[in-house]
């Protein structure tokens, strides 16, 4: 019996020296034999599909950077705009009483009372007009200028030889502009 025993014994060594090595070798080399070439292959595609990702996710960056840019640029221009034409509709609003206030110094009178007063009217008016000019309003010169139709609006024509046609003969309403957009028109009489 003690032969037997030896004998198991050693089978027994032999059977776990034998899948010792088989288990470092198949640590060592994977069951399935893998080709280096496709492994490559297939890494480099990735690395591709990953630049160009990148490359897409760039551009898109940049474009709505760019979008987002000029945005804040015209966002910026109108409110420019509007701070320098804010006051348009009210000076349209004044207007009215600049003429009304023009007609009362073109009165003629020859009484202490009526000079005096026409004196205070007459500096309200260049007052007014001070500190309008002061916020942008022009007077749109007309006299013995071209006729422009994108200043002037021609209400009559008159034939003066002394003159070249298309000049402005007489103005009969005053035109004003804020800054360079046309409030109103003036008002004029041109040459034939």
């Amino acid at each position: 019996m003690s032969e037997k025993h030896e004998e198991t014994k050693l089978d027994e060594t032999n059977n776990e020296d034998t899948s010792v090595e088989q288990d470092v070798t198949e640590e060592i080399a994977p069951e399935a034999p893998v080709d280096s070439d496709e492994t490559v292959d297939e890494s480099v595609d990735e690395l591709t599909e990953l630049k160009n990702a990148k490359e897409a996710a760039e551009e898109k960056y940049l474009r709505l950077y760019a979008e987002f840019e000029n945005y804040k640029k015209r966002t910026r221009a109108e409110l420019d705009t509007e701070r320098a034409y804010r006051a348009q509709s009210v000076l349209r609003d004044i207007l009215p009483a600049i003429d009304n206030i023009e007609r009362a110094l073109a009165q003629k009178g020859e009484s202490d009372e009526f000079k005096s007063l026409h004196k205070g009217v007459e500096m309200v008016y260049e007052s007014l007009l001070n500190s309008l000019k002061e916020n942008g309003l022009e007077v749109i010169e007309a006299q013995d200028k071209p006729f422009d139709p994108n200043l002037h609006q021609a209400v009559m024509q008159e034939s003066d030889d002394t003159k070249e046609s298309g000049i402005v003969l007489e103005e009969l309403q005053k035109g004003y502009k804020l800054k360079e957009r046309v409030l109103r028109a003036s008002m004029v009489k041109v040459n034939e």
